[in-house]
């Protein structure tokens, strides 16, 4: 109950208002969202993190807005070093305009990453969005073939989304959103994710295997063994802010850990769904509004 209720409080405008607006909230904030990306994606990449970075943006309303996020991509690009990750919102880049805006958008960013050694991994949002981004997803891989994709766990047809993901760079995750049709028992989320995990494990694609939760990790790690993966073949991912020391044990065991970087002053929805994936952590942001600390 308290996860859909702070998935309910990422939706509204009044709770953003005053959250947003509060300096209290700084500490927090900046807990989970890079305040400055270069310094921080170089302080990752030093102790032997990689990356994939967020800009924080969502639901554009026309074209220049759309035409400002690709922009705004592409002076990120430039941040980062060969090996690194970013990851795009398609409704960033007006999918919800038109689904051939968003493609040709995702396109320039594609090449202009390709160029720089960089690879771009294509976001999951609300349920409605899903269709829409697979169809991308499927167009981009023509000519970019190592363009990823999120896959949520909590939704039912997750599995044949990866069954269909031969190849591909596939994040797996459980999911931060609501859908009319989604799983929301933790227990029946986590045997999705799980059967979804085999899949790509025994298959051709690339798994990048996003959880904090040590139960899941093993797993994933057991798979990769039993499947004859590498730690070339696979990689852990994580949110910035969540485990750090477990992320810094992951990488100095050789694994690929790659961390997920947000920056940019839209946090709001983020954050809040950040909460409601680890209610724990709202003790910790609670403290943050009502003390200066």
């Amino acid at each position: 109950m308290l996860r859909q209720a702070l998935l309910a409080v990422s939706k509204s405008q009044r709770a953003e208002r005053v959250i947003s607006t509060s300096p209290l909230t700084r500490d927090v904030v900046r807990r989970y969202v890079a305040d400055d990306v270069g310094a921080v994606i170089g302080e990752l990449t030093r102790r032997g993190l990689l990356v994939t970075v967020d800009h924080l943006g969502e639901e554009v309303t026309d074209r220049e807005q759309a035409g400002q996020a690709v922009r705004e991509y592409l002076r990120l690009l430039e941040l980062l070093p060969a090996g690194a990750d970013v990851s795009v919102k398609l409704t960033a880049l007006g999918l919800r305009l038109s689904e051939h805006l968003a493609l040709g958008n995702a396109a320039a960013i594609c090449r202009a990453a390709a160029a720089a050694g960089i690879t771009v991994t294509l976001d999951a949002e609300e349920h409605d969005t899903i269709a829409g981004l697979h169809a991308v997803h499927t167009e981009l891989r023509g000519d970019h073939p190592d363009v990823g994709v999120v896959v949520q766990a909590y939704l039912p047809e997750a599995l044949e989304r990866c069954e269909k993901l031969g190849g591909a760079r596939v994040r797996l995750c459980k999911g931060a959103y609501t859908a009319p049709v989604a799983y929301t028992s933790p227990a029946d989320i986590d045997r999705s994710f799980v059967r979804c995990l085999k899949v790509l494990m025994a298959g051709t694609a690339y798994p990048m295997v996003a959880t904090h939760d040590p139960r899941l990790l093993r797993i994933a790690s057991t798979l990769a063994v039993l499947e004859g993966r590498d730690v070339t073949g696979f990689e852990y991912q994580m949110l910035y802010g969540v485990r750090p020391a477990e992320q810094a044990r992951l990488a100095g065991l050789g694994a690929q850990m790659r961390v997920y970087v947000p920056y940019g002053s839209d946090w709001y929805a983020y954050l809040m769904r950040r909460l409601a994936e680890r209610p724990r952590n709202l003790a910790f942001f609670l403290r943050s509004l009502v003390s200066r600390r």
